[in-house]
């Protein structure tokens, strides 16, 4: 008889737990993920009255390629370019949020007489919300076009970041078990110089490589190649010293700039759930009762402190980005628990032995009894913010209202302030790829060319010819490229003090490209003749053929910013009062098909604007009363939560993921503008104006002294001092108005 061998029997033992107990789970509409921490407390060594797996070391090798492959999976859903358009609202609150939690954790854990690195951990552990418990409450409570949906989601993808770079400093926290500012800051440096390295060379490598190899991609394939680019980038990541699961969500979020991201995402999601599953099974095998009965008071206090300060601060970060009250309230009784991320928090405490045995089971304690609370209190969200209504001072409700109004406006950056941005991403970027280059040149080329093609000299007159050839385009990018030629002639002609800052800016560029190549020579040479002959004739040459390399570097520029737009998805800004912008698609089953927005009155009876229609590759901004609805249609719609819900009925179509459908490059926007006596529009009716027809923009609102009016008609005159809030192009409604 052929021996089962241990491994099938525990994974055979885990899957079938974990199956019975979340099939009751759906039943009674739980978070699965309790069932599955349930089930592995079930099959763990502190339960005799169950059958208990038996080889604990290779179940953890299994949770581990769980942890990867649930990274691999957020990291699909975070895009580098969603961090940049959840603005400044989600990344103060995300930030407030965080900081202001680890120091209670802190505080909290050191009140109970636990150590300090207990504290620490506690504080990370209670810090980070639950991003797959938020979108699954959401989807199953139907609120996802709700306007507080779109902060929540943006503060859940500055946390996943977040907590990335928590993993990193408790690391080296861990190690040197000593707050070692210098330690702490290198390693903060080294993860923003991989980063920043692994974008740039993944947004460059793999769209291209996925566009070229698409006609030979079926399913099979490309679910291969996608967890094979995932495994490489998890094995660079370790050999540079970070955790894997950081490598694994690198390349999930480089794969989530392609157009390819969503077949992935669903090709990869089964592999993702199986050792998902798994992971979580293992962590609830590390719960043993006496602990949780021994802890129950810290179990209780540290659930409360979840609750109550992740609504607190989270209402507090939001206030201060500029959010409503109302917005503020929902989106802090949304991101009440704790998650995955709290669990590879306190497993890393755990396998670096720096933090207590207690410590894990008490977070899985607290992250099950956040996470049953959560749907709860998302849905008493919007009853608690009328009881705040009811109880503060009109006079504090009235504050917050102006404050956020006045956040919500357009910002106009100086020309000092566009110029330095620019300066600054470009010195970044380009030091980065530089720097790069010497290192992998020192470290491999030249004992490459030394070992298998020529002696040791011929060796560094090859790398060193080879390395400057490579970095050219980029050292000439660095020190000669102008950069936002349009802010800098502003500055240099119209005021004379400025010169001279703007003259030590380019001294700067050009000695930092002095310096990049000075290092270079002297990384292989070490003799000052050397790298002072080399550097002359390198600058030399750089002079004489900087057409050359202008052009080339353009054509790796276009490249890269090809790559990066492949996958475009333009978020519209937050709107005022309780109006935002949301997307809906006509069904084909829909009575509106074939009707007129005339016949409809969708604006009439719902108060509901339809900003653009995008139809098929045509798009049709602010349409007008002729136009017809067709299948398939997408909708760019201005609305009220319960005005949006009622025409999602009308169209009898569910509404799309956050971020899962565009219109591409046409920049419609909330914009507010002030009308002066100078204005173009100023004692002219909205009919008269020609906002409709001159700039394809539409007048949703006006504020005019405390009135709010919504929808104005178009008889409505523009005074001095009116606010105006348009839904259009940015430079087209500049230029109109």
């Amino acid at each position: 008889m052929i021996h089962l061998p241990v491994l099938i029997a525990d994974l055979g033992l885990i899957l079938a737990a974990a199956g019975v107990i979340t099939l009751l789970f759906k039943k009674i509409k739980q978070p699965l993920v309790l069932g599955y921490i349930l089930a592995g407390l079930l099959v763990g060594p502190h339960l005799d009255f169950f059958p208990t797996i038996t080889d604990y070391k290779n179940i953890n090798i299994w949770g581990e390629i769980g942890v990867i492959f649930l990274l691999f999976s957020l990291g699909l859903e975070f895009s580098f370019k969603k961090l940049v358009k959840v603005g400044g609202s989600a990344s103060i609150t995300a930030i407030v949020k965080v900081v202001f939690l680890i120091f209670a954790g802190y505080g909290v854990g050191m009140a109970m007489g636990w150590n300090s690195m207990d504290s620490l951990f506690l504080g990370g552990i209670l810090s980070i919300s639950s991003t797959m418990i938020a979108i699954k409450a959401f989807e199953e409570l139907g609120i996802k076009h709700k306007k507080f949906a779109g902060l929540v989601f943006g503060v859940l993808i500055v946390e996943d970041l977040v907590a990335i770079l928590l993993l990193v400093m408790f690391s080296t926290l861990a190690v040197s078990q000593q707050s070692a500012g210098a330690e702490m800051l290198m390693s903060i440096l080294k993860l923003s110089f991989f980063l920043v390295l692994w974008f740039l060379g993944g947004i460059f490598l793999v769209p291209t490589f996925l566009r070229v190899t698409k006609n030979l991609m079926n399913d099979e394939t490309m679910l291969v190649v996608s967890l094979a680019l995932c495994l490489v980038m998890v094995l660079l990541a370790d050999q540079v010293g970070f955790s894997p699961a950081l490598g694994a969500f690198i390349m999930g979020s480089i794969l989530a700039e392609t157009t390819q991201a969503e077949r992935i995402e669903h090709l990869t999601k089964s592999v993702k759930d199986l050792f998902a599953a798994v992971f979580f099974v293992s962590v609830g095998m590390l719960i043993d009762p006496k602990i949780l009965v021994e802890y129950a008071t810290p179990i209780i206090i540290l659930s409360l402190v979840v609750i109550l300060g992740k609504i607190l601060f989270t209402l507090l970060g939001a206030l201060l980005a500029g959010q409503p009250l109302k917005t503020s309230v929902q989106a802090g009784m949304s991101l009440a628990q704790i998650g995955e991320f709290s669990f590879i928090i306190a497993a890393l405490g755990a396998t670096l032995n720096v933090t207590s045995s207690f410590l894990y089971p008490i977070a899985v304690a607290v992250a099950a009894i956040t996470t049953f609370a959560s749907p709860y209190l998302i849905r008493l969200s919007e009853p608690f913010y009328d009881l705040l209504a009811r109880v503060l001072p009109q006079k504090w409700i009235d504050a917050i209202s102006r404050y956020s109004s006045s956040t919500a406006g357009i910002t106009t950056l100086s020309d000092w302030k566009i110029l330095l941005r620019s300066y600054i991403f470009n010195t970044i970027i380009h030091s980065v790829v530089i720097i790069s280059i010497i290192f992998l040149s020192y470290r491999y080329v030249q004992p490459f060319i030394a070992n298998h093609f020529a002696n040791e000299e011929s060796a560094l007159v090859i790398s060193v010819a080879v390395s400057f050839i490579l970095m050219s385009p980029f050292l000439w990018a660095l020190s000669i490229r102008r950069i936002q030629k349009t802010a800098y002639s502003h500055l240099w002609l119209n005021k004379k003090y400025t010169r001279g800052p703007l003259v030590a800016i380019e001294f700067f560029r050009i000695a930092l490209g002095i310096f990049f190549v000075g290092f270079l020579i002297y990384e292989f040479f070490e003799t000052w003749v050397a790298v002072v002959i080399a550097l002359s004739l390198i600058v030399l040459g750089m002079v004489i053929f900087s057409r050359k390399l202008q052009a080339f570097y353009n054509k790796l520029e276009k490249r890269f910013m090809l790559n990066l737009n492949d996958r475009e998805n333009q978020k519209p800004d937050i709107l005022p009062w309780d109006t935002h912008l949301t997307e809906l698609k006509v069904s084909p089953e829909s009575e509106v098909v074939g009707k007129t927005l005339a016949e409809l009155m969708i604006r009439e009876k719902y108060g509901v604007n339809i900003a653009l229609i995008e139809r098929g590759r045509n798009t049709i901004p602010t349409p007008g009363r002729d136009e017809r609805l067709y299948p398939n249609d997408k909708l760019l719609l201005i609305g009220a939560d319960d005005q949006l819900a009622s025409v999602k009925g009308l169209l009898e179509v569910e509404l799309p993921e956050i971020n899962e459908t565009s219109f591409p490059d046409k920049e419609m926007t909330l914009q507010k503008v002030v009308v002066n006596s100078l204005s173009p529009v100023f004692g002219l009716s909205i009919r008269n104006a020609g906002i409709r027809e001159k700039a394809q923009a539409l007048v949703v609102g006006i504020e005019r002294g405390d009135a709010k009016i919504l929808n104005p008609s178009s008889d409505f005159v523009f005074d001095t001092g009116d606010v105006i809030w348009i839904v259009g192009n940015n430079k087209k409604v500049k230029e109109v108005i």
